[in-house]
């Protein structure tokens, strides 16, 4: 129920189930994701770190997907961006944090 795949295809939920979803937490899966980068004299390559989860308490993972999404809006029916629509694999900065 908590899982980011479920709170993108129920739009309606009601507040009894968003405060379950809140009390269950986020997911917080280890992602396949990895993106390189063409430097000046090399290429440059990163890969997803779950350590990520810690640094940011707002951020959830989807397995289903392999991206990353605001936890806190999907749950509180926040703004409509990528980070509640499609999700993020690179670094993208949310307006929360910037």
């Amino acid at each position: 129920m908590n899982s980011v795949d479920f709170l993108l295809t129920n739009k309606d939920i009601t507040y009894e189930i968003r405060t379950e979803i809140k009390r269950l937490g986020r997911q917080i899966p280890d992602l396949i994701i990895s993106k390189t980068d063409v430097g000046k004299s090399r290429n440059y390559s990163r890969n997803f770190n779950s350590s990520v989860y810690d640094r940011f308490k707002w951020l959830s993972g989807c397995p289903k997907r392999n991206k990353l999404f605001c936890f806190i809006c999907l749950v509180m029916g926040g703004n409509q961006s990528t980070w509640t629509q499609e999700g993020c694999v690179g670094k993208g900065r949310h307006k929360a944090t910037a």
